[in-house]
């Protein structure tokens, strides 16, 4: 079953607390920009691993790849 890119914002949304995302793709292959406030203080593999958590086994699955570009923000903000 195809995964849309709102599907996938959304639930990056649901599971990092005051993450705000824009999620672009095909169905297989997307791109994500993620802010959090959860992010702050993180390296950025640790930052990314916060959202591939979100996935779990789908990644390689059914979302076929992520690409992630991540931020720390202070509060929700508009991307």
């Amino acid at each position: 079953m195809p995964v849309s890119p709102d599907e996938l914002k959304a639930r990056i949304e649901a599971q990092i607390p005051g993450a705000t995302a824009e999620v672009t793709g095909d169905g297989h292959h997307f791109n994500a920009v993620v802010a959090a406030p959860a992010f702050r203080d993180l390296p950025r593999i640790a930052q990314h691993r916060l959202v591939y958590d979100v996935f779990g086994s789908e990644l390689g699955d059914r979302i076929h790849a992520l690409s992630l570009q991540t931020r720390a923000s202070e509060t929700e903000s508009k991307l």
